[in-house]
């Protein structure tokens, strides 16, 4: 019998055998499937809707893991299903796809996530990258995040401030070792006000696709509809049909500079953006890049990696990374896809050609955005 594939549960649809694969339905489950492979001395790989995991072709020993937990359940402030105050708590299971989560949440009229609509992957993912997007984070909403410790064998609930939030990160994320995590997430609570209009728009981008100001609101689920057409637009949005879509999304996290680090080797005329925290204030002292500009104006253009496709600027052949057979989204430069046959060390050359290119051009080392397993670049 052929041993399940990690390409069978990522994005990306890559990844070799793995030795046991085991689905976790409840959260007994989940802890039981860890605490099984702890015993036993194997390596443990967590994976939800595996979207932000680049896995290499070569086999996985060890067990994976894969939280399949669902739940959403609405409260009051004191627990109760009362409507009346202006805030709710939305308490998640872990292994509940992200786009259930927001859904559910516009259609109840709760505001706080419209903005991160579309993001693939499960809800228990989404602290542990601190994910963001249309100037929003997730960190933003989260009052707590209920975890299994691994190490202390015990159940932990970590409170905002417990979960040490920055760009793209937290003690969660820090806390893995080779992509495995001491802390499984087993739910995710937050904090949503009760209100039919969205959260103030900060994004230029979005404002303009809906026809506002930046810094207004527009209704909930326009938001939502807006920001999944956005995203559908950039190849964002994985779609079965459309192999410009099999990716991790974003691949790169966009680089945060300190202002007295910064060179001449990046233009003026490079997008900067402040630096928020976790709770939505500017960090002094540091500017953040668009990745994707960088990338683009580095000489690696859509589609780079398919055959007849060149970088000039730097005399690349794209055709040669890979064969052909990764290459970056003919939507948008920020993916690395996989266009039928890629095995996890294609899409990596792929990647390394773009963070190598890049620090040639402009100094700036692109740090990648998902799990590498059995790779790196």
């Amino acid at each position: 019998m052929n041993a399940p594939r990690l390409s069978q549960l990522t994005t990306t649809a890559v990844g070799g055998p793995a030795e046991k694969v085991v689905e976790a339905t409840t959260e007994a489950e989940l802890v039981d499937a860890v605490s099984h492979a702890d015993d036993a001395g194997e390596r443990v790989l967590i994976v939800g809707g595996g979207s932000n995991i680049l896995a290499s072709d070569q086999p996985f020993a060890g067990t994976v893991v894969h939280v399949a937990t669902r739940g959403i359940t609405v409260t009051d402030e004191d627990g109760s299903a009362d409507r009346d105050s202006e805030t709710a708590l939305v308490d998640v299971a872990a292994g509940e796809p992200w786009e259930d989560t927001v859904r559910e949440t516009v259609q109840r009229g709760l505001a706080g996530l419209e903005t991160l609509a579309g993001i693939p992957g499960t809800t228990g993912a989404t602290p542990v990258q601190n994910v963001g997007a249309y100037g929003a984070e997730v960190s933003q909403c989260i009052v707590r995040v209920r975890v299994w410790d691994r190490e202390a064998r015990k159940e932990l609930t970590f409170g905002f401030a417990d979960l040490e939030f920055s760009y793209r990160d937290s003690l969660l994320k820090r806390s893995m070792t080779h992509g495995s995590p001491r802390y499984v997430v087993l739910s995710v609570t937050f904090r949503l006000r009760r209100q039919e209009q969205s959260m103030p728009v900060r994004y230029a981008q979005l404002a303009a696709a809906l026809g506002v100001e930046t810094g207004q609101s527009a209704p909930l689920a326009t938001v939502r509809d807006t920001v999944l057409r956005l995203r559908a637009s950039k190849g964002m949005v994985l779609d079965p049909e459309d192999r410009d879509t099999f990716s991790t999304g974003s691949f790169f996290t966009n680089p945060v500079v300190p202002e007295d680090e910064l060179t001449d080797r990046i233009p003026a005329d490079a997008p900067r953006y402040p630096v928020l925290d976790a709770t939505g204030q500017e960090v002094p002292g540091a500017v953040k890049f668009s990745a994707a500009w960088l990338i683009d104006h580095a000489g690696f253009g859509k589609g780079f990696g398919l055959p007849g496709t060149r970088n000039e600027l730097l005399d690349l052949d794209g055709g040669e990374v890979a064969g052909g057979r990764a290459a970056l989204s003919g939507k948008h430069t920020l993916a690395m896809t996989n266009r039928g046959t890629a095995s996890g060390e294609d899409v990596a050359a792929v990647a390394s050609t773009v963070q190598r290119g890049v620090e040639q051009v402009f100094g700036v080392r692109l740090a990648p955005e998902p799990v590498l397993i059995g790779l790196s670049l």
